[in-house]
């Protein structure tokens, strides 16, 4: 099944708040470059690749140098229009030492299930996509309201790539996480953990090997991802979990390594 991977034209790539920051909310730029250089070589072969970015509050975190999120809505909103500035500058200034030119869009729950919104984001995508534009997508947190997360908030963005995925007709939606991918057994705490090499269904035995564990920057744990797994599966999306640290486990999941968990009903 890994070998159908070579065969994936439309990617999405998903980056989460922990590998784009340090522990600080500094912005680690090594894994931002690592990162930019891997979606330039897919682009240069020929193939679309949509990035989905975490880390706005993070990096507002760090650019206005506090040392923890505020539990305030408003000052979390500062925190993200600040840093989605700065995200996309440096973005922008990396993919340009390699001739790419980005779009940003910001996308809120409404786009992704009004119809007629849908289409015309839909559209823009495949506009982006047809120049040869990398679009850089994150939830407008600057404006979407925790309160009211069932019309307006993702709550995660591995819930955002995958309703992005199923928007654009992706064949492959590449999640990079802290950890190597899905596990048996929470590996913290477990010396004898395994990782899930494939997963075809989520059902009540894989959704029990997810943990609640979060960090301090970041929304997402594994239960997420299990969600953005089955709304994958559920439109013919393949989707892989592997660790970010490593930015080349990108082209080598594309080659058809056997790494992370990848979640497939593709035979």
């Amino acid at each position: 099944m890994r070998t159908t991977l070579q065969q994936a034209d439309k990617i999405v790539i998903k980056v989460g708040t922990n590998t784009l920051t340090h522990a600080n909310g500094k912005m680690n730029l090594r894994s931002m470059e690592l990162l930019v250089r891997e979606i330039a070589e897919l682009v240069n072969a020929g193939r679309k690749v949509i990035l989905v970015t975490s880390g706005a509050v993070g990096v507002g975190l760090g650019k206005l140098n506090l040392m923890k999120k505020p539990r305030n809505l408003a000052a979390r909103q500062v925190l993200a229009s600040v840093g989605q500035c700065e995200l996309m500058h440096i973005y922008s200034k990396l993919f340009s030492e390699y001739s790419i030119t980005v779009g940003q869009i910001l996308l809120t729950r409404d786009v992704t299930e009004n119809p007629v919104k849908a289409e015309n984001a839909y559209n823009t995508f495949k506009g982006l996509m047809d120049m040869g534009i990398v679009p850089i997508v994150n939830e407008n947190d600057a404006i979407s309201t925790d309160q009211l997360a069932i019309v307006d908030s993702f709550g995660d963005n591995d819930t955002l790539s995958a309703m992005v995925a199923k928007l654009i007709k992706a064949d492959l939606l590449i999640i990079l996480s802290n950890i190597d991918g899905l596990y048996d057994k929470d590996p913290n705490i477990n010396e004898d953990a395994k990782i899930v090499d494939t997963v075809t269904e989520i059902n009540k035995e894989i959704e029990s090997y997810a943990s609640d564990l979060t960090s301090s920057l970041g929304r997402g744990g594994m239960k997420t991802k299990l969600t953005a797994a089955k709304t994958c599966l559920e439109n013919d999306i393949t989707m892989a979990i592997i660790n970010g640290d490593n930015m080349k486990n990108i082209s080598a999941l594309l080659d058809g390594d056997n790494i992370g968990t990848l979640f497939t009903n593709k035979r």
